[in-house]
């Protein structure tokens, strides 16, 4: 685990303002992947689907089921691409470090990017964000603002407190999660390369390990588009 991240310092000459290269380069992969997988299952789009568009359409059968479990279908299938997207690229970014982490001149290139809480923060301000969005766009202001004093209006400041919470616990659960899982991972692979029998001895901890961190990944991206859906909810329902 000794390592530092890439970084690019002082953008623009503003001091303040410094971007990990890791960070970039994983999530543009993560999204590249998530790209490519909805282009493949569009693509000769047929009435008996096989293969990868069967596999998707069984993800949307999923996702609207989580909606659904949230929210009411009439209001919540305006979100089906939101959850979709969340879920696909949640995952994606959650197992791009299982198989192998890259380091070059003592830097971590290649991991997951969820295993940085600056992405995973980000994630939850955007989808607390949207919450916000929708809940003015489809109860109005009025109906919006009436969620902040209701049931009385005394408990107003907890509310506001709740909003803070929910983007914190949101996101620093995800991260939580997989940067665990990352920091095992490094250190069974620290004691597979000290030694020919610490390898051979490493090598099924390992294997469990990342079955087991693939399953915590999927896990966790469901949790995290379940509770953006439930949150959804709070804001563009009348009665939750």
């Amino acid at each position: 685990m000794d390592h530092g991240s890439p970084m690019y310092e002082d953008v623009f000459g503003i001091s303040w303002l410094d971007f990990n290269l890791s960070n970039v380069l994983m999530t543009f992969v993560a999204s590249l992947v998530v790209f490519l997988i909805a282009v493949l299952a569009s693509r000769n789009l047929q009435r008996k689907p096989t293969g990868v568009q069967n596999f998707m359409e069984w993800i949307f059968d999923f996702v609207k089921g989580m909606i659904s479990s949230a929210m009411d279908w009439k209001t919540g299938r305006q979100f089906l691409p939101l959850a979709i997207t969340l879920l696909m690229y949640i995952f994606i970014a959650n197992i791009l470090g299982i198989m192998f982490m890259v380091t070059i001149n003592g830097d971590l290139w290649w991991k997951s990017p969820t295993a940085d809480p600056g992405i995973t923060l980000t994630l939850a301000v955007m989808v607390v964000a949207l919450t916000h969005y929708y809940g003015v766009k489809l109860r109005g202001t009025k109906g919006y603002l009436k969620n902040f004093f209701s049931p009385i209006p005394i408990l107003f400041p907890l509310k506001i407190v709740e909003e803070f919470a929910i983007t914190l616990t949101l996101g620093m659960r995800l991260y939580g999660n997989i940067f665990a899982g990352e920091v095992l991972l490094a250190l069974l692979v620290s004691f597979m390369a000290s030694g020919m029998l610490e390898a051979a001895a490493g090598f099924i901890p390992m294997l469990l390990w990342q079955g087991f961190k693939l399953f915590i990944s999927s896990i966790q991206a469901f949790i995290f588009v379940m509770l953006a859906m439930v949150y959804m909810s709070h804001k563009v329902m009348e009665d939750h």
